[in-house]
């Protein structure tokens, strides 16, 4: 019985905070869309930090080395390295975040050519890029949620399923940077 109640409680003590940070990845979703799609560009003729898709490209694959090289450290068993990996991508994340929002606040939308060849393979990748990083945000903060309150069982449930999703959208992440410019000619 002491199990079942132990399950029990451990539920009802994470609901409030999975709820919460299901609550912000929604609130952060809904604000990205106004950012991009409502919010004009403070900076349309983007000559103020010109720079920012391409340091966008650049953490994301950072984000995604560290994630490969995390799984790797885990298979091995090797869980203090396998920590450290996670918070580097995490914090590979969190700058391409903040970057990512710096750089739609100044430059707003930058739209694919209408007339570009390869415009039908890089929308549905940039779609699904979009999707699955609103459906990874709040993966990855309850699985860093599992991992640093010490419920390795949940942990290893979700990290299952967030580790891909979050791979996919960091390495999609370069691959829409890298067909934007191609198809911009830069």
């Amino acid at each position: 019985m002491g199990t079942t109640a132990t399950t029990s409680e451990s539920k009802a003590n994470t609901r409030p905070t999975i709820f919460a940070i299901l609550a912000i990845s929604a609130a952060a979703s809904l604000f990205l869309f106004w950012l991009i799609y409502q919010h004009p560009a403070a900076d349309a003729a983007s000559v103020k930090l010109p720079f920012l898709p391409a340091l966008n490209a650049i953490l994301n694959g950072l984000c995604a080395t560290a994630l490969i090289v995390g799984f790797n450290f885990i298979r091995a068993r090797n869980i203090a390295a396998h920590r450290a990996s996670m918070i580097t991508a995490f914090v590979f994340s969190t700058l391409f975040l903040i970057s990512y929002i710096l750089h739609h606040y100044l430059h707003g939308d930058v739209r694919y050519p209408l007339h570009a060849a390869d415009r039908s393979i890089y929308l549905p990748i940039l779609a699904s890029h979009i999707v699955l990083a609103i459906v990874a945000l709040p993966l990855v903060l309850i699985t860093f949620f599992f991992s640093l309150s010490g419920r390795f069982p949940q942990h290893r449930k979700i990290a299952r399923w967030t580790l891909p999703l979050w791979l996919y959208v960091s390495v999609t992440g370069v691959i829409t940077y890298v067909m934007l410019r191609l198809a911009q000619g830069r």
